[in-house]
């Protein structure tokens, strides 16, 4: 959540002689100062604050995880962000992530809405539907940052490893999950250390690299230096992300 948008989330929630110009204003196109664009110019993007270079978006993305981390992450009354956000999207980062539970990216880097793009899937492995939907981010939306999220003690890549040591074929779909996951698994199996932690890591760092060589639009937007894909891990117990290398 940007320091932009806080006035606009504090509002006091009754009506007033203040709150009623402001609402007239907005048919002129701006609300608030410019700090959310109203739906009356549907060329203005309606969260202007949103509006980064792929440096300054991760920079922004890591000290909303370390308000999270410190439990000062800021809260707001988000009715009227939510209604200026009916007329589109411009989301500063996208993020792959694991389905499990315990994560949450909108809590974990303190944004507000619209501020994050999120596909998940179980072991945050970039499938074809979700590097379409990174290509919608970044082509459509023009969203300047993707990170690829993997988390300690993942369950998926768990089974994966247990799956492929064992030669044993898990029920219903979930084969395809060991499928994607196995790259990594295999890459990461000579490596010292603890097997699971290596592999998740491996998996990070494998799909941070498809999403870059996705040709042709993430590649092209890397190479314009319109896009940065980072790759990250986050703690179950501190709620810390740590980038990768």
């Amino acid at each position: 959540m940007c320091e932009d948008c806080l006035p606009f989330l504090r509002r006091p929630t009754a009506p007033s002689r203040r709150s009623l110009m402001l609402f007239a204003a907005s048919a002129a196109g701006i609300l608030l100062g410019g700090k959310i664009a109203s739906a009356a110019d549907p060329t203005a993007p309606p969260k202007p604050c949103n509006l980064l270079s792929p440096k300054a978006a991760l920079k922004r993305l890591m000290e909303g995880n370390t308000r999270y981390v410190r439990g000062v992450a800021r809260g707001g009354d988000f009715r009227h962000e939510r209604k200026a956000l009916v007329g589109g999207q411009n989301p500063y980062a996208a993020v792959l992530t694991c389905a499990d539970s315990r994560i949450v990216p909108e809590y974990v880097f303190n944004s507000g809405l619209g501020d994050l793009f999120v596909c998940r899937v179980a072991g945050n492995c970039a499938n074809d539907e979700t590097i379409a939907s990174m290509e919608y981010a970044v082509h459509v939306l023009k969203t300047p940052l993707i990170l690829v999220l993997g988390h300690d003690r993942c369950g998926a890549i768990g089974a994966a490893i247990e799956s492929l040591e064992d030669d044993t074929i898990l029920p219903g779909h979930i084969p395809s999950l060991v499928a994607a996951l196995a790259p990594a698994v295999k890459a990461s199996s000579q490596e010292s250390g603890d097997a699971l932690a290596n592999a998740i890591r491996q998996n990070v760092a494998e799909n941070v690299y498809k999403l870059m060589s996705a040709a042709p639009l993430l590649k092209m937007a890397i190479e314009q230096n319109r896009l940065k894909v980072v790759g990250g891990l986050y703690r179950l117990e501190t709620g810390r992300v740590d980038l990768l290398s």
